[in-house]
């Protein structure tokens, strides 16, 4: 009989040692329950006295060593290799009885109940210790979950801002673009930048001598500063006519007057809005040019626009 048991025992143990040998990374209380019980396999007393407890250790080892091969998770694992550990130190508990039973049996009684007060403590402490096992196992767990939400979180915030990056990138192209278009358009419009902000100077060439009514030929001039501005309407315009000193004071201030009202009229006619536009006539203050020559007062006579900035805010003078 006990041969036949030996043989038993020999067979589970080569069953569990192969699955063993097939099982992935294992986590720590599978690595204790497989130790365990190869432990309690090695005990000779343990064999002999518990074969039957070590028989359903071996198969509660199988059926963690099963979940961890199939791939089931960590709580499952750890709760199955948790029974074949305490299976196990049942069989190895079982075995010290018998044992400790067998010897009160041979000796004395007060040999025998000091001997059984010895694997009485034994067992206390082995129940202890599987009780400390079981805390660090569920620690263990409450660690690998909160590494887990952390691991998401992270991967989360690295999305988030991959996409606030690109996003980013998008907002600075788009603006470079937009920056490109509007120098562009300020280069075609002659713009140049002043203590005042951007001016668009207009000579006397779209006016006839001595009038203030456009010519025609005004008309591309005046639709591409048009198109600017309803392009942009944040921005406002400051339309300032000028003369050269021919004339008396009153009479220039009311021809620059005049001439800067034909410009703000013609841009209103092509839909530029009201509130935009300003326009005042300074006669002939703020010469660009001596008057004592026919070319400086043809500079002079001329029709200046200041542009506000993207906010709107223009400077006077």
């Amino acid at each position: 009989m006990q041969t036949f048991r030996t043989a038993a025992l020999s067979l589970m143990a080569a069953a569990v040692l192969a699955a063993c040998g097939t099982t992935p990374v294992d986590n720590f209380l599978l690595t204790q329950a497989r130790n365990d019980y190869r432990a309690a396999q090695a005990d000779a007393q343990t064999q002999a006295l518990a074969t039957n407890e070590l028989r359903i250790a071996g198969e509660a080892l199988n059926l963690a060593e099963a979940a961890s091969v199939k791939g089931e998770d960590v709580a499952t694992i750890d709760q199955l290799a948790y029974l074949a550990r305490q299976r196990t130190a049942l069989a190895r508990e079982t075995a010290r009885r018998k044992g400790a039973e067998a010897a009160v049996a041979q000796a004395g009684t007060e040999t025998a109940n000091m001997r059984l007060a010895a694997r009485t403590r034994e067992a206390d402490a082995a129940t202890a210790a599987a009780g400390v096992a079981t805390r660090d196992a569920a620690a263990a767990t409450r660690d690998a979950e909160a590494s887990q939400r952390q691991a998401g979180a992270a991967t989360r915030d690295a999305a988030r801002s991959q996409q606030q990056a690109a996003l980013s990138q998008q907002q600075v192209g788009e603006a470079e673009r937009r920056n490109a278009l509007l120098q562009t358009q300020l280069r075609e419009l002659n713009a140049k930048e002043t203590e005042r902000g951007l001016v668009i100077t207009i000579g006397d060439v779209l006016f006839a001598t001595g009038q203030a009514t456009l010519r025609s030929d005004s008309l591309q001039s005046m639709q591409r500063l048009s198109g600017f501005l309803k392009q942009y309407p944040q921005r406002k315009a400051l339309i300032e006519g000028y003369t050269d000193s021919v004339g008396g004071d009153s009479m220039n201030i009311a021809l620059s007057a005049r001439r800067a009202e034909a410009v703000m009229g013609s841009l209103l006619g092509m839909g530029v809005n009201r509130a935009q536009l300003t326009a005042q006539g300074l006669g002939e203050s703020s010469p660009v040019a001596p008057n004592d020559s026919a070319d400086g007062r043809r500079a002079n006579r001329r029709v200046e626009i200041v542009l506000s900035d993207e906010n709107g805010a223009l400077k006077t003078r």
